[in-house]
């Protein structure tokens, strides 16, 4: 079974997280370009009736606050410059 748009971005935003906390001790160095190119594509592909906070975190690039939100830990995401 395919995995939804929204699961395989989470998996793409976790290993992004994954992948920065470990510039520093990993030789040769992550590959964040093809996960950042991956996370846009699959933002692109969101369904219709996507949850707008979702798309702006998404739009914006705060993937990090998107990958809070898409663990239904939305509360812990301070308040940007947006709202």
């Amino acid at each position: 079974m395919k995995a939804s748009v929204e699961s395989q971005l989470l998996d793409a935003l976790v290993e992004l997280e994954r992948a920065v906390k470990a510039m520093r001790s990993t030789n040769p160095r992550p590959d964040l370009a093809s996960i950042f190119s991956r996370i846009e594509e699959l933002a692109r592909q969101m369904p219709r009736g996507t949850d707008p906070t979702l798309l702006h975190y998404l739009h914006k690039k705060s993937y990090e606050k998107a990958r809070l939100f898409l663990t239904g830990r939305d509360g812990e995401n301070q308040a940007g410059n947006c709202r």
